[in-house]
């Protein structure tokens, strides 16, 4: 109620603006009312790795040929304009406000069907941190474990090599990029149900190697989680 207040206030005071389109925001999501209407939901999907589907089917094909290392997939939004446009600026643009405002779309979108114990951002690796100054999924990860008032793990996994872009190789590429990137580091016994999260999952290498890495450290069940699903490639 007083947070509501408050913003309420200061969208009177300073009104917002669009970060698309330039006309007026809605308070502090920053987005007009037709660009935010504009936001790709991933609505129609592949229930095991949340891959957009033209038609509902319980499971795409490729889940259907191998079954992926994790449990389930939540990706709320699919990886496409104009959200893929902030992502691009909040992720290499150093724009902290886009971020804030792919926060809350995030925060605001409908729960998964089951929350886990606990939620691990992906880890960037030191030399990369210190250049970006932040990691994107650290900070989209901070309001959803409040939202879920679950615990944010943030040192529960480590990146312990640095690895090139994945952006321009494929999938085997990508795959054999991080192999053997990550490392756990749980402080005493691990929690039962965890979510690995980040922000893009395009072909599933990152997050497939930090599922298996957080498996062998003893967790039992691994879901992922990533604010938007990049689309089959065709």
């Amino acid at each position: 109620m007083i947070e509501r207040l408050v913003d309420e206030i200061l969208a009177t005071l300073w009104p917002s603006h669009c970060l698309l389109c330039g006309a007026r925001g809605q308070g502090a999501l920053s987005l007009c009312t037709a660009c935010a209407a504009e936001m790709p939901h991933n609505v129609t999907c592949c229930r095991r790795c949340a891959l957009p589907l033209e038609s509902p089917a319980p499971l795409c094909g490729r889940c259907l040929r191998r079954e992926p290392p994790w449990a389930a997939a939540w990706a709320p939004f699919r990886y496409e304009w104009p959200l893929a446009q902030l992502e691009a600026r909040f992720k290499f643009g150093g724009d902290l406000a886009a971020g804030r405002t792919l926060s809350l779309l995030w925060s605001g979108a409908m729960a998964p069907p089951e929350l886990p114990g606990a939620i691990v951002p992906v880890p960037l690796h030191g030399a990369r941190l210190r250049r970006r100054g932040y990691n994107q999924a650290l900070e989209l990860a901070k309001p959803l474990a409040k939202r879920f008032d679950i615990p944010l793990l943030r040192g529960a996994l480590v990146r312990t090599r640095a690895t090139g872009a994945q952006t321009e190789l494929s999938a085997i590429q990508r795959r054999r990029n991080v192999r053997g990137a990550f490392a756990a580091n749980f402080d005493g016994a691990p929690p039962a149900h965890v979510a690995v999260l980040d922000d893009v999952f395009t072909t599933g290498a990152t997050l497939g190697e930090c599922v298996r890495v957080l498996q062998r450290a003893g967790v039992a069940r691994v879901d992922v989680w990533a604010l938007a699903r990049a689309p089959a490639a065709r």
